[in-house]
């Protein structure tokens, strides 16, 4: 009896009895407990061309604007787009999502590399947009350029701005601008976009076999300057060439697994063991025609239209497959994401249609066993670790 009513007692002095977290309660602590780094998203185009402000929500139904759907379209007709489209990504859903840095896509299109400045142009407009944007939102958004940036921002509950510019051809092939770009805070740089240029090869297009010598330059100084070498985007030779050239750990921004979707932008088993053998992090791309079997190659993709009336949804589980193959083969401390949001308008996932479904991502892989250690690596820390090796010292002031 004395014992019984000890143990009433110590119940009692102890405050109330919580129940187990729920799985749902769970995969919410884990993720907003992570520090969250997107590594890709290209509503900076939108930006751009379409004077979108990242402060307007868009997270109601109501507020939900089909014409997003349509940009690759209206593109062509509306030379001065109304402000009014929504996105898949705002400040608001950022935050909903649990994103703490989002990496913001400086992208100069293809076609800008036939005009001499033209791609350094776009570029420079877009790095002013992100800027401009962060300015306005001083209260929600702050441009990072250090790890410690990036975690003194997020502490205070805002988003961390990131900038990372997606194809090469934005350097015109001048090393003082990829020194002007490192100086403004540009944080990574893929050596080509679907292009190749004049001194690295795409996924696409194979001129030089890899990189030129000029290219092995640009590697050699964006280690110098502390920018980090993005592999997404490039030939498997060009990869090859960039790892037997950089000295500091590579990233892909947003790459899935060709071993599952046998795409030339994917990275083969062996060229993930190889970026994690230099300590290297692939953030992988949630786009469909990047992870859906069905959809690729061309042929099945039509047949898929055919079959299905139109375009069948795509499983979210086909997302956690490509960051469970990359984790099998490269390893948990070589994995992120890479999501490829507002750069592929109705080619997302089931539960990711905007950039509130990043939770979905983080139960999906607790319901697969995949430990809160590893969940943390993958959100954020291989991504934040990747970036702090290849941070330079600042150099110390010269004496008066």
């Amino acid at each position: 009896m004395l014992r019984a009513l000890s143990v009433v007692t110590l119940l009692v002095l102890s405050g109330p009895v919580f129940a187990e977290e729920t799985p749902a309660e769970r995969a919410y602590r884990v993720h907003f407990e992570s520090v969250f780094v997107d590594g890709h998203n290209d509503v900076t185009t939108f930006l751009v061309d379409h004077r979108f402000e990242l402060a307007m929500d868009g997270s109601g139904a109501d507020k939900q604007d089909p014409t997003f759907y349509w940009i690759p379209v209206l593109n062509w007709f509306l030379p001065d787009p109304s402000p009014d489209v929504w996105t898949d990504t705002d400040l608001v859903r950022l935050r909903a999502g649990g994103v703490d840095a989002q990496f913001f896509s400086i992208f100069a299109d293809s076609s800008y590399a036939d005009e001499p400045g033209a791609s350094r142009a776009r570029a420079q407009a877009m790095i002013d947009a992100v800027v401009a944007q962060a300015a306005a939102n001083p209260d929600r958004l702050e441009l990072a350029r250090t790890v410690a940036d990036v975690r003194r921002i997020s502490a205070s509950g805002r988003i961390a701005a990131l900038l990372g510019i997606e194809g090469g051809h934005a350097i015109e092939s001048d090393l003082d601008v990829l020194r002007d770009f490192a100086a403004q805070g540009v944080r990574y740089l893929s050596p080509t976009w679907n292009n190749a240029n004049d001194w690295a090869d795409s996924s696409y297009q194979h001129p030089h076999g890899g990189l030129t010598e000029f290219g092995r330059e640009v590697i050699r100084e964006m280690n110098r300057l502390g920018v980090v070498v993005d592999i997404s985007h490039v030939s498997d030779d060009t990869l090859r060439d960039v790892l037997e050239v950089s000295e500091s750990p590579v990233m892909a921004s947003h790459s899935s697994a060709r071993a599952l979707v046998d795409h030339p932008r994917n990275l083969s088993d062996e060229l993930l063991r190889a970026v994690a053998a230099g300590g290297g992090v692939v953030m992988v791309n949630f786009q469909t025609g990047f992870i859906d079997p069905d959809k690729i190659p061309p042929w099945k993709f039509v047949s898929h239209v055919v079959r299905n009336f139109g375009m069948a949804p795509t499983p979210l589980g086909f997302a956690l497959d490509h960051i469970e193959r990359v984790a099998r083969v490269a390893g948990h401390d070589h994995v992120g994401i890479g999501s490829d949001f507002a750069g592929a308008p109705l080619m997302m996932p089931e539960g990711l249609k905007d950039v509130t479904g990043f939770p979905r991502i983080t139960a999906g892989l607790l319901d697969r066993g995949w430990s809160e250690k590893h969940l943390a690596s993958l959100l954020g820390g291989n991504i934040l670790r990747v970036l702090e090796a290849n941070e330079r010292p600042t150099e110390p002031p010269a004496a008066p």
